[in-house]
């Protein structure tokens, strides 16, 4: 018999409400991922690198050339260098580099404040490395930290907290107001930070990404998580990287190292020639809000109400003028009677708490948002 490390996981929410797409033959907008090709540039990249002979181990760091050129993305967006020998690691996704960040820092007792909604990863990381979740709850319609809240439930335990922006599910984003009142805290109370900045190049209506390396204070003690699979439309490559100062990342590597010990070595080959042109991440806010637009407009006589996600490619909808029921009903019953399968977001909230919203994922073809909306609009 085995005693769990984690007795109140189950199987993530994701992969329930895919399986049951599957099963029901449903328009499947709940799990994040695009059902639209990749660059034929970037497959062709990866292909020659696999042809030049690059398919052992990478180094354990990461290549060095993508390193580098995650190190001038960063100063050219942010105004940061990261030292891409001591200050940048490759990892296999955002969700290893969250892992992996926690897992160097976090032990029994410390706790960690996070956000709710939240992804599903951060609590059960913190828990199994004997860390105490601080949950705080965002509300609708604007899911902005209270952060008075926040220094409140501040105590000599904490030792981190986890911010996550452009946010997932709600579609908010953090403003440099906040990301300063974030420098203040962690600073005056000696904390790290998680930034998870996954969906960092998808952010709508001329907003600015505010990436905690824009802020001196606050770089100096965060471990910055993102994703090239969210970036170039291949989450199935699993391929991220995170930045942080040398004392930060000197005891990420030494969790990483036994952790995975490296990522597919072609594929960051493939990647480091695709960023050699910004543009191919640069072009991403107007193709998603094109994307969150015309979706938008297909919906705007449902009986949804609808705040515009201002980044990801994510879009809340809430339903309470369409029925009464909680939201994992409502988006089990959506998928199984109406065939769209959506995210309930109740799941990711402090106890549960059910503000009748389901998520929708818009990084699809124009063709399945529509066929989608269709059926949405007959609610």
């Amino acid at each position: 018999m085995i005693l769990s490390k984690l007795p109140n996981v189950t199987t993530t929410i994701f992969t329930v409400m895919s399986q049951m797409a599957r099963d029901h033959d449903a328009i499947n907008l709940s799990q994040g991922f695009p059902d639209f090709p990749i660059d034929k540039a970037l497959i062709r990249f990866v292909n020659e690198a696999m042809e030049a002979g690059h398919n052992q181990y990478a180094p354990m760091q990461g290549d060095l050339g993508l390193r580098s050129l995650i190190s001038e993305k960063s100063k050219m967006r942010y105004g940061r260098t990261y030292d891409p020998q001591t200050e940048i690691t490759i990892t296999a996704g955002a969700t290893q580099a969250i892992f992996t960040a926690i897992a160097a820092t976090i032990g029994k007792g410390d706790e960690v404040i996070i956000f709710s909604p939240a992804y599903d990863c951060y609590e059960p990381t913190i828990e199994l490395f004997g860390g105490i979740t601080i949950p705080l709850q965002l509300r609708p319609p604007e899911y902005a930290p209270d952060w008075e809240e926040v220094e409140a439930r501040i105590t000599s335990n904490t030792k981190m907290i986890m911010v996550n922006t452009p946010h997932n599910p709600s579609g908010t984003i953090l403003s440099e107001g906040d990301m300063l009142k974030l420098q203040e805290l962690a600073i005056k109370h000696n904390l790290w930070v998680i930034s998870d900045e996954v969906y960092e190049h998808i952010v709508f209506d001329g907003y600015e990404h505010q990436s905690a390396a824009r802020f001196d204070g606050l770089a100096q003690r965060t471990f910055i998580t993102a994703s090239f699979g969210k970036t170039f439309h291949n989450t199935g490559w699993r391929i991220g990287y995170c930045m942080a100062p040398e004392p930060l990342m000197s005891e990420f590597r030494k969790v990483h190292q036994y952790n995975v010990f490296s990522v597919n070595h072609p594929v960051q080959k493939g990647l480091a020639n695709y960023l050699e042109n910004a543009e191919n991440y640069l072009k991403l806010p107007a193709f998603y809000q094109q994307k969150r637009d015309y979706f938008l407009d297909l919906m705007k006589d449902s009986r949804f109400e609808i705040l515009p996600s201002k980044g990801t490619y994510f879009q809340l909808l809430n339903y309470s003028a369409i029925s009464s029921e909680g939201d994992v009903a409502f988006a089990e019953r959506l998928t199984k009677e109406y065939g769209v399968a959506t995210i309930p977001t109740s799941v990711f909230n402090t106890d549960k708490e059910d503000f009748f919203q389901i998520r929708v994922c818009f990084a699809k073809k124009e063709e399945t948002l529509k066929a989608a909306a269709d059926i949405l609009n007959r609610l």
